[in-house]
């Protein structure tokens, strides 16, 4: 019987299938500009097209949790099925009409399968550890992240073909699901609480969690309008200041710039696990909402400066949200701990469900600036909810 590989492999194996998996989060948006043409979307239909996959997510979140999939069956083998049935859901945006009901539930299925990836990946992942789950857990979000990125830097490599960018991304899953099965559990695996009505009274009632919902919810209201939509608004901007390629450019810099902000969320991890979760989530929450407004503030201007703010955007957005998990774990009662990261991240997906579809709208409406702007409101709020849980953690 061959042995079951120890930590350090198993982790860097879940890291790279969580990374191949991810891929397909952002398969839809990054190929928006040649299905748009193709189709000749409108701002709701690209819109609804994005935020299938949230939908999909949260559907699947809970229905995973209500049902224990995870803990009835072998965790790699959930992962490996739902990054399967997702890379297959993929490939339905080749053969389906652009913005059409067939699209679009072919990205709700994709969402729904990746809440067999993300939660079940994370549940393996702290197997392995006790001590140091803020870098753990942290790595893995980097992962989730490097993977949300692929489909841009995919989509320089298809070039013209858009249907590359789809089959690669769907290949990346494919090998992801394959790579999951060689993993091993780790000593501290466990079963995880069911997700229970009651959590819904207890993720009020209960302060510190409370404060880390709210934290996350503002954190959630910008992060995936923000990489749905980035690369849309930084193309507009550069063509409004006359640069030569600005759909490259900002594919480029779309990839650059979410893929660094997963490199920081291994420090940040790091770096959570010795002053604090909040004072870190607080941190990143006030950077990531001062560079929303710069970035509005600079659109359309010099090219050098709007890439230069987008970049540093992209860092301050994502290194914080693995802490406001973490953050409900240490404030809730271990028996309660499970259903309420559960509540928490369903809440925090049905939430992006409305910014990635009004971001287009309030756009047309407004311009790219003042929606830009509003992004900024989320990490605001975010900030406030983590003052108020460092100042209860003091008494």
């Amino acid at each position: 019987m061959t042995p079951s590989p120890g930590r350090t492999a198993s982790l860097v194996l879940l890291l790279i299938a969580e990374f191949g998996a991810m891929a397909l989060w952002f398969t839809s948006s990054a190929v928006l500009p040649e299905l748009t043409r193709l189709g000749g979307l409108s701002a709701w239909q690209q819109g609804v097209l994005s935020m299938g996959v949230q939908i999909g997510f949260v559907l699947g979140a809970v229905a995973l949790a209500v049902h224990g999939t995870a803990d009835r069956y072998d965790p790699r083998r959930v992962f490996a099925l739902s990054a399967l049935v997702a890379a297959l859901a993929n490939l339905t945006l080749i053969w389906t009409v652009p913005g059409g009901a067939a699209q679009i539930l072919g990205r709700i299925v994709t969402g729904a399968c990746l809440a067999g990836v993300y939660p079940v990946g994370m549940k393996i992942a702290v197997g392995w550890t006790l001590r140091r789950r803020g870098l753990v857990v942290g790595l893995l979000i980097a992962a989730l992240a490097f993977g949300s990125a692929a489909p841009h830097g995919l989509a320089l490599i298809g070039g013209a073909d858009w249907r590359v960018t789809v089959v690669l991304a769907s290949l990346m899953a494919l090998a992801g699901s394959g790579l999951i099965l060689l993993t091993g559990l780790g000593p501290h695996h466990a079963r995880a609480p069911r997700f229970r009505p009651a959590a819904l009274l207890l993720i009020w009632q209960l302060k510190p969690v409370r404060y880390a919902t709210l934290g996350y919810l503002g954190h959630m209201w910008e992060l995936y309008a923000f990489w749905a939509w980035i690369g849309t608004a930084l193309t507009l901007s550069l063509a409004q200041s006359g640069h030569p390629d600005p759909e490259g450019l900002a594919r480029l810099v779309t990839f650059l710039t979410i893929s660094a902000g997963a490199a920081l969320c291994i420090p940040a991890g790091a770096l959570a696990d010795r002053i604090g979760k909040a004072r870190v989530a607080g941190g990143a929450l006030a950077l990531s909402g001062t560079m929303a407004l710069a970035s509005a503030l600079a659109f359309g201007g010099p090219p050098g400066v709007m890439v230069t703010l987008v970049l540093l955007w992209g860092m301050f957005v994502v290194p914080d949200s693995a802490q406001f998990s973490a953050l409900v774990a240490d404030g809730a009662p271990p028996e309660w701990a499970g259903s309420l990261i559960t509540l928490q991240t369903a809440l925090g997906f049905f939430l992006t469900t409305f910014t990635i579809q009004v971001t287009p709208v309030l756009a047309q409406a407004f311009g790219w600036p003042w929606t830009l702007a509003l992004f900024g409101i989320g990490p605001l709020f975010g900030v406030a909810a983590m003052r108020r849980l460092i100042l209860l953690a003091r008494d």
